[in-house]
């Protein structure tokens, strides 16, 4: 069964640095695409970041570009979101996604292309 476990949100002031992670287990963690979404409340869960399987290509909502990049490590079932810059308006909770796949695309974008998820890690930016 496959289980996401994020981590590594927090309380950051604005302009500040989070590095959040997402470890999978009972995946074969190189046959899937990983994605990161965030839900601010009242809002409806929204696109961040996709990385393909091998991590050689991504793509991130314009929103982020710039400012967060992902990446894995497939030898540690891991795939993490740098995000820098932060802004107030990326306070959300946080949650990665997996989605098996045979392609090289990391254009996944919307949530029902994603069958697993973890539980969610908060962050919040004060300004």
């Amino acid at each position: 069964q496959v289980q996401l476990v994020e981590s590594g949100g927090g309380l950051v002031q604005a302009g500040g640095s989070l590095r959040l992670s997402c470890a999978c287990s009972g995946c074969t963690f190189s046959g899937y695409a990983m994605g990161w979404f965030r839900q601010a409340p009242g809002k409806e869960r929204e696109f961040v970041s996709a990385i393909s399987r091998s991590g050689g290509s991504t793509y991130s909502a314009d929103s982020v570009k710039g400012r967060f990049t992902i990446s894995r490590d497939n030898a540690k079932n891991t795939v993490y979101l740098q995000m820098n810059s932060l802004k107030p308006e990326d306070t959300a909770v946080y949650y990665c996604a997996a989605r098996l796949t045979l392609t090289a695309s990391s254009k996944w974008v919307t949530p029902s292309d994603y069958p697993y998820w973890g539980q969610g890690t908060q962050v919040t930016v004060s300004s």
